[in-house]
This record gives C-alpha cells, structure tokens and sequence, in this order.
C-alpha cells in the first residue's frame, strides 16, 4: 500500500500538464482494479443481488427485478461504505497523507480525484447485473421505463453514497471505524421512511423528504421528478462540501 502511495505522489510531481486530479483520479481506479478487497465486495454484491433476482425469477416465476431494485438501497448502505473506507482512512494512518498535502494540488484536487474514483468504482457493481436485465428480455416483457429508471436512480444513489462513505474515511484513521459511520449514515436515510411511519403525523413528511429510498423508488418507477434528482444532487453536495472541509482541517492541523 506504501508502494502505491509513493507512485501517487511521484504521479503528481511528474504531471505537469495534466491536472492535478485527474491524476489521483487515474492511481485510486488503478488502485482499486488492483485491490482483492475490491473484488470480494463486487463477488459479494453479486451473490446478494443474484439471490434477490433468481429467487424472484424461479420461485415466483416473474421476469423483472422489482426486488432488486427494492432492496438496492440497502444493500449499497453496506457494499458502497465497504468500497470507500479505505480512501481517505488509509493515507491518513500511513502518513502519505501528509506528504501528498505538501504537493501542488489543492483540497478541492483531493477531494474530487478520490470522490469521482469512488464513484465510477461503485457503478462497477452494477455493470454485472445488466445480464439480469438480458435475462428479463429473453423470458418476459419487462417495461423499459422502470428498468431505466431503476439503473438511473442507481445511479443517483450510487453518487450520494459513494460522497457519504469518502466524508466517513476523510474524518478517521481506522477503516473499519470509517465502514461503520458510512454505513450508519446511509443505513439511516435507506430505513428512515419506515421509521417514520411510527411517529408523529408532522414528522412523516419530514422523514420521507430525507429519506433516500423514498426519493430512489419514485425514479425507479421510471418518473423522473425534479425533487428527486435535487435530493440526491443536495445530499452529494454536501457530504462533497464537508470531505473538502475535513481534508482542509487536517492540513491545517
């Protein structure tokens, strides 16, 4: 891992023409393709959304992946927090960190370089499950319209996720603590619309606005509404915000 991070830094020295991010954007893709943690998650990933479309499929005898996409926020709480742990957590324990701070590259470098290869690596998970999307087409009639919307409201989720777990690894050293307040952050906007139908009738609206799931399954009913895509742009946006802010502090400390 020490071995990366030195070719990080002499990537940055060298690229005098390139920007800055795009170059910690180009070592974090190579350094998860390079990563066994990075293909566990995904094999995992896929055994769980496997589970989720064949059990549908052969038990109930229905082509669609209405309980793939039902459960998907779920289980990006847990894979998506799995894949981004380590982005920030682990310079930070190493100390490379620090020496890449010291380079000419800006907090806002940093931060977009590692977010977009946190991104892009968290729509690899999905890559896969388009055989199940073939597989619907071969044995049954699925409506287009939700399956567009289901991968792009996959999507939407994958970018607020993935800026919630990169948030959680910026602010620690140990990985494992940074999976569990990704986790616990995302697990809450996942589950929190169910929760709120416990409380007060003043508070379900409040719930259902900031509950993430509430937002992905009007898209993957394949109605694209503005208020959807403002909440997934908002809630990226702000984890983005804080992530440069933490970063920023540290330098300063």
């Amino acid at each position: 891992m020490s071995d990366n991070r030195e070719k990080d830094i002499a990537d940055v020295r060298s690229a005098k023409r390139q920007s800055p991010w795009r170059v910690i954007f180009g070592r974090e893709i190579r350094a998860y393709f390079t990563s066994p943690i990075a293909y566990i998650v995904c094999a995992l990933f896929l055994v769980f959304s496997g589970f989720l479309f064949f059990s549908t499929f052969f038990l109930a005898g229905r082509a669609e992946l209405r309980a793939f996409f039902e459960t998907l926020p779920l289980v990006f709480s847990f894979f998506i927090p799995a894949l981004t742990m380590r982005v920030f957590s682990e310079e930070n324990r190493s100390g490379s960190m620090e020496t890449l701070m010291t380079l000419p590259v800006t907090d806002m470098d940093v931060v977009v370089g590692k977010y977009l290869a946190s991104f892009v690596s968290s729509l690899t998970l999905l890559v896969p499950t388009l055989f199940y999307v073939i597989t619907c087409r071969v044995f049954g009639r699925p409506d287009a319209g939700p399956l567009a919307g289901g991968y792009l409201g996959a999507v939407f989720l994958a970018a607020a996720f993935s800026s919630i777990g990169v948030f959680a690894s910026s602010v620690t050293k140990n990985q494992i603590l940074a999976f569990f307040i990704g986790f616990a952050v995302c697990i809450v906007l996942s589950l929190i619309n169910i929760f709120g139908a416990l409380l007060p009738g003043i508070l379900v609206s409040f719930t259902t606005f900031i509950s993430a799931t509430s937002h992905f399954n009007s898209i993957a009913r394949g109605i694209i509404d503005t208020r959807d895509v403002i909440y997934f742009v908002s809630v990226t946006a702000l984890f983005f915000v804080l992530t440069v802010s933490a970063v920023r502090n540290a330098r300063r400390g």
